[in-house]
């Protein structure tokens, strides 16, 4: 089993993940920055470096079977009290391999870093690029253990056309790197229906804990 977030991601990016034996894994935060839990097939990882005692514990009183524990608002929202950070919601983690070739649609990149989609993404990433066409944009950063992040915003006068998945695509393309992850809440379904439709596919589930 990886020890590492790092390596657990890698390893989940090629297919492999841990054994689905309905036990927790839990490593040491990647950064300062971010820490989580990430749920996957009868299998949870968090990343915190809150006492594992506590944690393994607090996971025993919550009112859950195992295999739902680590995401039980119970268990989450006593790990926010106890860290003093705060998450926005539990998104499906996806995960696509880059892709050779340029995008097929044509981009410029907004290298202002006070543009609002910049500085946003500035705040959970590093290394951030975004580019722009008519009606949308698409972004990658560094984010959860260096990771390579892509989102995307597609005006909506520009929806119903296919332009989020030529976005999606284009990050795949873009990435300079082997894979390139992407984040969607599950209630926002045309999100999820997007990037899946540009070769993404489902890793698991995960909750960040944003420093407050």
């Amino acid at each position: 089993m990886p020890d590492t977030l790092a390596q657990i991601l890698a390893a989940a990016a090629r297919g492999t993940f841990p054994a689905p034996d309905g036990t927790t894994t839990i490593v040491e935060q990647p950064s300062v920055r971010d820490a989580g839990v990430l749920a996957l097939t009868a299998h949870s990882v968090v990343f915190s470096d809150e006492d594992p005692q506590w944690i393994r514990s607090t996971l025993a009183a919550t009112p859950s079977d195992a295999l739902g524990a680590t995401m039980n608002p119970h268990f989450l929202c006593a790990l926010l009290a106890r860290t003093g950070r705060r998450t926005n919601t539990i998104d499906l983690l996806t995960v696509a391999d880059a892709l050779p070739g340029g995008p097929d649609l044509p981009l410029r990149e907004i290298r202002d870093p006070d543009h609002p989609r910049v500085a946003r993404a500035m705040k959970y990433r590093d290394e951030v690029r975004v580019w722009a066409t008519d009606g949308g944009v698409v972004l990658l950063g560094r984010g959860v253990a260096g990771r390579w992040e892509t989102a995307i915003e597609v005006d909506e006068a520009a929806r119903g056309r296919g332009l989020g998945v030529r976005l999606a695509r284009a990050a795949r393309q873009l990435v300079p790197d082997p894979f390139v992850w992407s984040q969607q809440s599950p209630g926002n379904a045309r999100s999820v229906r997007t990037f899946q439709a540009a070769g993404f596919r489902p890793v698991g589930s995960e909750a960040l804990l944003i420093p407050g």
